[in-house]
């Protein structure tokens, strides 16, 4: 072939569109391997030893570390509604905030175990938000999903969304109940956009026999360390981010009227039987995202 200075003008043209031509189709593979690459592979969550985004490194759990006391379906454990808050008002306020500095506006966010309120900060306008939970009344009350669909990640753990699809994926206090997290969060990680943010927030409280047992018979930071782990037997993941508060213990309320002091101490005192220690209840969150964290 003719070095391309010496052909004439229109095979000139021709060769080098053909060029560009190759160049773009090459850019275009690459872009589209960024989130197709870990489509075919998470679902069956293979270990792999290599280092492929999206693929299962190593399993977390031991067969022991995923059982449960109540082995029975989850399906009908949570087919009443609860319309409660598992967690205090503190918690709550906390889990919120970390959502309005971690979530950008018009993000298209995906809600994992969700229930009947979201948390998310209720000034905020986001593109989409997609609830998932085991309870269809739950979360048809929830005013902040604009779609949601039941199904039981125990049974079977793939994500019917598709690749790249959400720029933020959030689970508030059900983490513990995952069987099989590795693959979870395998498919957690395939439909994260890239710089996509996944919060992972969590107590001290549990439906205790529906908690694995690593995590029942865990500490507060062995469970912290548990979820880092989930993230890290996933490639791609960034370095998992840890946040906690944990207060003291509070005392007895002082100053106050004779009837605001019975009222507040009836409340200390439920309190204290929820708690074994009458505090607040501990916060922990852990971040991670997928391929890199966006520069602010």
């Amino acid at each position: 072939m003719l070095p391309t200075a010496l052909m004439p003008p229109l095979q000139q043209l021709w060769a080098m569109t053909s060029s560009s031509l190759d160049l773009g189709k090459k850019h275009l593979r690459t872009q589209v391997a960024r989130c197709s690459s870990s489509s075919s592979d998470t679902a069956g969550a293979k270990v792999s030893g290599t280092s492929a985004a999206g693929q299962v490194q190593r399993l977390v759990l031991s067969n022991q570390g995923r059982s449960k006391l109540n082995p029975a379906s989850d399906r009908g454990f949570y087919s009443s509604p609860r319309l409660v808050t598992h967690v205090d008002d503190h918690f709550l306020a906390s889990l919120s905030a970390l959502y309005r500095a971690r979530i950008p506006e018009n993000a298209e966010i995906l809600d994992l175990m969700s229930s009947w309120i979201s948390h998310l900060p209720e000034e905020r306008k986001y593109k989409r938000v997609v609830g998932h939970g085991l309870n269809a009344v739950e979360l048809a009350r929830n005013s902040r999903l604009d779609h949601f669909f039941v199904k039981d990640l125990n049974a079977e753990p793939k994500l019917e969304n598709a690749d790249c699809s959400f720029d933020a994926v959030l689970c508030a206090v059900s983490v513990q109940y995952l069987e099989q997290p590795e693959k979870v969060f395998a498919e957690i990680f395939r439909v994260l956009r890239p710089g996509g943010v996944c919060i992972m927030s969590f107590s001290n409280r549990m439906f205790y026999e529906k908690a694995v047992s690593a995590w029942r018979d865990g500490s507060d930071y062995s469970r912290t360390q548990l979820v880092v782990q989930y993230f890290q037997c996933v490639a791609g993941f960034t370095q998992p981010e840890v946040i906690k508060q944990v207060l003291p213990i509070t005392s007895a309320p002082a100053e106050e009227s004779q009837q605001q002091r019975k009222g507040s101490l009836f409340a200390w005192f439920q309190r204290l039987l929820q708690t074994g220690g009458g505090g607040r209840d501990p916060f922990f969150a852990v971040i991670a995202y997928r391929n890199f964290k966006p520069i602010e």
